[in-house]
């Protein structure tokens, strides 16, 4: 294995080595070839010649230098953000992904010193029927329904909420400091956003629906507490028209 990462960054240093061997090759040549053309300058005097070198040598290779090195500093740059992205949200749909979005949650209901929400909600909502709209129009429109459903999600939430996916086609919505009342609201609120959708595969026109189960959470709890919690609450929900809502802690 290790002959084998060896033999493979070959290629790289002697490309590297024969770049740095090109460039300085020119840069050489460049130099030479610019003091041969003033030497011969007769309405030049030596210090206007050595003046014109100093100036234009940096110019010229100094510029395009830079302009490589800052291209590709760009997108070093550029690459780090899709790389952290790709770490941080879920690629299909664009929502946190499972493990940052537990691990979000961990830290917001952890005991800590200091002002803050100790209280709060957490809903898991399923999509229904997709299965049967994987089966009729293939596994492209379902992916599309999941999308449109965490769209909804998204603009059905307040600013602070946290919007996850934790499962294939399960999604969490942490609701930080919400009460009951809010919960619900927020819960009927994405239920009847998402049965809105117009979603339409291949011409024919389909309904979403969802089933949402969720938890009232008090003081320090654990992400797999208000997990199985909500998600019993979920099984609970009738299909089309559900939404449970219970408290972990009484």
């Amino acid at each position: 294995m290790a002959q084998t990462g060896t033999t493979a960054t070959t290629p790289a240093w002697r490309k590297l080595a024969l770049l740095a061997f090109l460039g300085t090759a020119a840069s050489l040549g460049l130099s030479v070839g610019l003091n041969y053309l003033l030497l011969f300058s007769d309405g030049l005097t030596p210090f206007w010649r050595s003046m014109i070198t100093a100036a234009l040598l940096p110019v010229i290779i100094g510029l395009p230098l830079f302009v490589l090195v800052g291209w590709q500093q760009m997108q070093i740059h550029r690459y780090r953000q899709e790389l952290n992205k790709s770490g941080t949200y879920d690629r299909l749909t664009g929502c946190l992904n499972g493990p940052v979005f537990a691990s979000m949650i961990e830290r917001r209901t952890a005991r800590r010193p200091g002002p803050g929400p100790r209280t709060g909600a957490f809903l898991i909502i399923h999509p229904e029927h997709l299965r049967s709209i994987n089966t009729r129009f293939g596994l492209e429109w379902g992916d599309e329904a999941l999308r449109l459903i965490v769209s909804t999600i998204q603009s059905s939430v307040r600013e602070e909420d946290l919007v996850g996916r934790i499962g294939a086609s399960m999604f969490g919505v942490f609701l930080s400091g919400a009460t009951e009342a809010e919960a619900e609201e927020i819960g009927e609120r994405i239920r009847t956003r998402v049965a809105q959708v117009y979603f339409a595969p291949k011409g024919t026109e389909a309904v979403l629906t969802i089933k949402v189960g969720g938890v009232m959470f008090e003081n320090e709890v654990e992400f797999g507490d208000m997990f199985r919690s909500a998600e019993q609450r979920l099984s609970e929900a009738q299909d089309g028209a559900g939404f449970e809502l219970t408290h972990l802690n009484s």
